[in-house]
């Protein structure tokens, strides 16, 4: 392994043991470039391009109460060409990242602290919080870009070696909205952005499009009764489905400058289906179906007057009696997951809802070429019993109903995981699965490749990374011919 130190970070934290700053969720604060890394097994030479993936980083000692979302970004790159793997690990220093390192100190609030904490006022949707844009990744217009849960600036980096490009131009244009949630995705189709930001002020929501050249092409208000918190979308050939679930803060709390989250179960879910800026519907509908809340998504399309819209449908949306709210019970036990289906017939305006499995799985993800069209398979993270890890991958057919699993072992952590197609891929599941996996055993990281079609069999490649990696949240890939500047022979 030829392993080069490219920066390091000197952290102010005093108390380790504060939940997600110890064990998996230690955080790292040297940046690494590696190559010549150690295989066992064999690269795929079918696999060609990024896996990328975004983790939080505390780096200064909380202001105060520290919540497991309210770390610095950082992305882990692999760089997969040709057989041969690189290792890339930075620090995203977004405005608010460097004006604490000129500080010295923290200056924002966290998630469940009082925003009175907060010296800057951020531009986080709750007002004091700081955009770490640490929630998400996704490839667009040949970069990588970054975002974050509570709304923020549209971070760019090149997608291979992770050097920052600075905030999209475009994001100026909406940060008067909160600017950009996690989670806008990519139509494989046009190479649009599709996003939504969310904010206190009427009208509460709004969605738009950037094109292939990374231009803002389409933006419109979705507006809602009140202040909400959508987390993640999706969509189709011709709509954007947007939420507004029955789980945000209480608005008489809000006038009081008070947070405090509810669970509204007697409020319906609604679902916004918002045509596409090319599409010839005009006028935003909406359809209400039973109250629950869905973190993420894994897929809709279109099927004769009906979108069907797949996700994870939480049975608990609010925990039980002795959970805490500081990210440390985020376990499937504390909010019940399990992939549902929503019919929503665009004729007569009746929901169709149905459960398609009952496991508790999350952060699942597909072969991205089939989004907004219809599809076979996902690739789903079994959850830690009891805490925010992932102790495995499943893989659900969702034709048969049959499914695989690989598990990463006792003491051993994964990361959400992408699938990745092979170059010359023919059929959906031809490609590979690739994942982060944290060893607590050996204080070590690596990557493994498992194939896509078998994930029992194991994987087919595991490489060894120059450290342990913390625990994050979202990731992605990539292949080569969605880079700026590559071309694929």
């Amino acid at each position: 392994m030829h392993t080069e130190i490219v920066g390091r970070i000197r952290p102010t934290i005093t108390n380790w043991d504060k939940n997600f700053m110890s064990g998996p969720f230690t955080p790292n604060f040297v940046e690494y470039t590696a190559s010549e890394l150690e295989v066992i097994g064999e690269v795929p030479r079918r696999l060609n391009g990024v896996y990328l993936r975004n983790t939080q980083n505390p780096v200064h000692e909380p202001r105060g109460v520290h919540h497991a979302f309210d770390g610095d970004g950082m992305l882990h790159l692999l760089s997969f060409r040709n057989g041969q793997v690189e290792y890339r690990n930075r620090f995203l220093r977004t405005k608010g990242f460097e004006e604490e390192q000129a500080a010295g100190r923290s200056l924002y609030a966290g998630l469940i602290d009082n925003p009175g904490l907060a010296q800057r006022p951020g531009w986080g949707a709750r007002g004091g919080l700081k955009d770490t844009s640490a929630t998400d990744v996704i490839v667009h217009a040949g970069s990588a870009l970054t975002t974050f849960y509570q709304c923020g600036e549209p971070y760019r980096f090149d997608a291979r070696t992770l050097e920052p490009l600075g905030v999209s131009a475009w994001g100026a244009q909406v940060l008067e909205d909160n600017g950009i949630s996690a989670h806008p995705k990519v139509c494989p189709r046009s190479g649009d952005l599709l996003f939504f930001n969310y904010s206190k002020e009427a009208p509460y929501m709004h969605y738009g499009e950037v094109n292939a050249r990374d231009e803002l092409v389409h933006y419109v208000q979705v507006p809602l009764p009140g202040p909400r918190l959508p987390h993640d979308m999706m969509f189709t050939e011709n709509f954007a489905i947007l939420n507004d679930f029955p789980l945000h803060w209480d608005e008489s709390l809000l006038a009081q400058g008070k947070h405090k989250l509810s669970y509204f179960d007697q409020k319906p879910s609604r679902f916004a289906v918002v045509p596409r800026r090319h599409a010839p519907q005009a006028g935003v509908k909406w359809f209400e179906a039973s109250p629950t809340y869905v973190l993420h998504w894994l897929n809709a399309w279109e099927e004769g007057d009906e979108i069907v819209l797949h996700g994870y449908h939480q049975q608990q949306p609010m925990p039980r009696a002795g959970y805490d709210n500081t990210g440390a019970s985020l376990g499937p036990d504390r909010y019940g997951p399990t992939l549902y289906e929503w019919r929503l017939n665009l004729r007569t305006g009746e929901v169709g809802e149905r459960r398609l499995f009952d496991r508790h799985l999350e952060f699942g993800l597909i072969n991205a070429r089939h989004w907004g069209r219809p599809y076979r398979y996902s690739y789903n993270m079994i959850a830690h019993p009891d805490h925010f890890l992932f102790d495995g991958i499943q893989r659900f057919d969702h034709t048969t109903g049959e499914t695989q699993e690989y598990r990463f072992g006792e003491g051993r952590f994964g990361s959400e995981s992408p699938m990745a197609p092979a170059l010359d891929a023919g059929a959906e599941d031809d490609g590979y699965v690739v994942s982060f996996v944290t060893d607590m055993n050996t204080d070590s990281s690596e990557c493994v490749v498992l194939d896509a079609s078998d994930l029992a069999r194991g994987p087919v490649a595991r490489i060894r990374l120059p450290h342990r990696i913390s625990s994050g949240t979202h990731a992605c890939w990539a292949d080569a011919s969605e880079l700026r500047g590559e071309q694929v022979v």
